[in-house]
């Protein structure tokens, strides 16, 4: 009995953290879909970017699960480096792979094109008009007027100056 009024404060604190992981899990979900169905994103790339939400709140209630126990600074930064030594590493190895999801995520919520858009890549090497198939995590897939699949990945398809063909707008 002695133990539980010890750490009461902290039994508290994390029984609360418990109920908002799915309460902020369910509101930012809602918020997702209302904004890919006010700019018509596909219900597939909403999904992709709950799931990638859903994480990133997963790892903020590990943190706060941390603080609220009180584990030392010192072992927490040793911790969350050796962590963050061994991403490094992997991220190095695969940089591109943060990079592509990012810029997935950047397209989701900024990218003024979408799915069955006709674009232009304006490229001096290589011009390509085409038409958006699909905007995955990782890469955009557009299809040519010649029935050649191109599959871009997200980094570099924000990288290249994009115009949506103005007789596909209405």
């Amino acid at each position: 009995m002695q133990v539980i009024e010890e750490y009461l404060p902290q039994i508290i604190a994390t029984v609360v953290a418990i109920i908002l992981l799915p309460v902020s899990k369910y509101v930012f979900n809602k918020l997702v879909i209302q904004y890919g169905l006010f700019v018509q994103k596909s219900e597939a790339r909403m999904l992709q970017v709950k799931q990638l939400i859903s994480i990133l709140l997963n790892i903020l209630f590990l943190f706060t699960l941390i603080v609220i126990w009180g584990v030392e600074p010192q072992n927490l930064l040793l911790g969350v480096s050796s962590v963050f030594a061994v991403i490094g590493v992997a991220f190095f190895a695969q940089w591109s792979v943060l990079s592509n999801i990012t810029a997935g995520i950047i397209m989701f919520f900024t990218a003024p094109f979408r799915v069955g858009d006709r674009i232009h890549i304006i490229d001096k090497d290589l011009p390509i008009i085409a038409t958006i198939e699909n905007i995955q995590t990782f890469y955009t897939h557009i299809r040519t007027d010649e029935n050649e699949l191109i599959v871009i990945p997200n980094n570099m398809f924000l990288q290249k100056t994009v115009s949506i063909k103005k007789e596909e707008l209405q």
